[in-house]
């Protein structure tokens, strides 16, 4: 007889075997349970004249009329007040890998409780989460999850940290806001991935309850970020230099794609503004393309054109450049920059050996950046 999968179940079958993450089972009771206490209201936004809000949270500033929602799809006008359609509504909770993020130097093999809700205030045309991300609230299947929900879940699975993944977080503000001032009062890390585009008086207010912070620097162009992501760079390059400055643990990922952001000028242009802005020390991740949702007839990411952003980004005195989504590939590891000796020895997602001890590297005693404890 065969068998049949709902989607949700079949999703969860597939990231569970090829996504180095394991869903968690939730009874029926924990499924059912209402957020504690959660208004909906949403922060940062403006009340106009004719019943209109002005959404304050990211560069758009959506302005949106009674009934409607703005282009993340998760904030509606309700009477003059603008409210979160996704507060306490988690669309996807499992445990994964903190080199899933990738956060390389934030606990290197440690394993985090990731969460998200639906939608995102992007529209990138290769996005691997799109069932995710290019869905509004009720096109999904969702969890009902306090913030109290959440970290006492990571604590019963003994997790080191909390992490917003899989779409942006910024279009869940509100409840990732809440839930990270719990969790650092328990004494679990933060952390969240993200693509920056976010207003910066929000992002001040957010960042003294992160621990870590992954922004994706798509590519380095108004043109790209235009035509592939619905976007634009300088909101995302403000974010950065924020970040930095106000010493949040940042790491950068820039996904190569072929034909679109790989050529080696923009990619110099790139080093240079990260060296020069944020400093030699950033750890710089390119990782490998392959097909998906609207540009799958573009072929995946050649090795050695990641090889040649590598060495690009050495040249320009970054010290912590890798290549990801190339599993075995040895710049997936950790190496001193002092000594040149290999400190994390990964494979993929998985940690095989780390040489570091209280911050430093145990062969030459070099610091090596990063929260290490």
């Amino acid at each position: 007889m065969p068998i049949y999968w709902s989607r949700r179940k079949f999703l969860q079958l597939l990231i569970s075997i090829f996504g180095g993450s394991k869903f968690i089972k939730i009874s029926s009771a924990q499924n059912n349970r209402q957020s504690r206490g959660a208004t909906g209201e949403a922060m940062f936004y403006r009340s106009l004249e004719g019943g209109l809000v002005q959404c304050q949270l990211c560069p758009r500033q959506c302005m949106i009329a009674e009934g409607k929602r703005g282009f993340c799809r998760n904030r509606e006008n309700q009477k003059g007040k603008l409210y979160s359609k996704v507060y306490g509504k988690p669309c996807a909770v499992d445990i994964g890998p903190i080199e899933k993020a990738p956060l390389y130097h934030f606990i290197p093999g440690h394993s985090r409780l990731c969460l998200t809700c639906a939608s995102c205030n992007l529209r990138c045309k290769y996005c691997h989460n799109w069932h995710l991300s290019q869905k509004s609230i009720e096109e999904l299947d969702y969890y009902s999850y306090s913030p109290a929900d959440i970290v006492e879940l990571a604590e019963s699975q003994k997790l080191q940290s909390i992490s917003f993944t899989y779409t942006e977080p910024t279009v869940y503000y509100e409840y990732l806001y809440d839930i990270c001032v719990l969790a650092k009062k328990r004494g679990l890390k933060t952390s969240i991935v993200s693509n920056g585009y976010i207003r910066q008086e929000p992002l001040l207010h957010l960042l003294p309850v992160l621990d870590a912070v992954k922004i994706d620097l798509k590519g380095f162009s108004e043109k790209f970020y235009e035509e592939v992501c619905s976007a634009s760079l300088k909101p995302v390059l403000e974010s950065l230099i924020t970040v930095k400055k106000n010493n949040t643990w940042l790491e950068i990922v820039n996904l190569v794609v072929p034909t679109l952001n790989d050529e080696p000028k923009m990619i110099d242009e790139m080093c240079r503004w990260i060296k020069e802005n944020l400093g030699p020390e950033t750890p710089l991740h390119f990782t490998r393309f392959f097909p998906n949702y609207r540009l799958t007839h573009l072929s995946a990411t050649p090795i050695s054109t990641l090889e040649m952003a590598w060495e690009i980004a050495m040249k320009n005195g970054l010290k912590f450049v890798y290549i990801g989504n190339v599993p075995g590939h040895i710049r997936n590891s950790t190496f001193c920059s002092s000594c040149n000796r290999r400190v994390i020895h990964r494979s993929h997602f998985d940690v095989l050996e780390i040489k570091i001890a209280k911050g430093k590297c145990e062969f030459c005693n070099s610091p090596l950046p990063g929260i290490w404890a």
